[in-house]
C-alpha cells in the first residue's frame, strides 16, 4: 500500500495541471512510432534468440536420437 501512495499523488498532480499549448509535428510523431516499433521488434528478436533457437536445437537433437 505504501508504494501506491506516490503514484496516486503523481496522478492527482497531473490531473490538476493546466493544459499545455504545445505542437507535436509529424516528424516527432513518426519518430515516436518508429521508436516504439523498434523497441517491440528488439524484444521479439531477443525472445527468438534466447528462447526459440536453443529450443529448436534441442528438438533437432531429440529427433536425431529417435532415428
Amino acid at each position: 500500500m505504501k508504494a501506491a501512495a506516490p503514484i496516486a499523488i503523481a496522478v492527482f498532480l497531473m490531473a490538476l495541471s493546466p493544459p499545455a499549448s504545445a505542437y507535436v509535428g509529424p516528424g516527432l510523431g513518426a519518430g515516436a512510432v518508429a521508436a516504439v516499433l523498434g523497441a517491440v521488434g528488439g524484444l521479439l528478436m531477443l525472445v527468438v534468440g534466447v528462447v526459440w533457437y536453443p529450443l529448436k536445437k534441442v528438438i533437432r537433437r531429440l529427433r536425431a536420437r529417435k532415428e
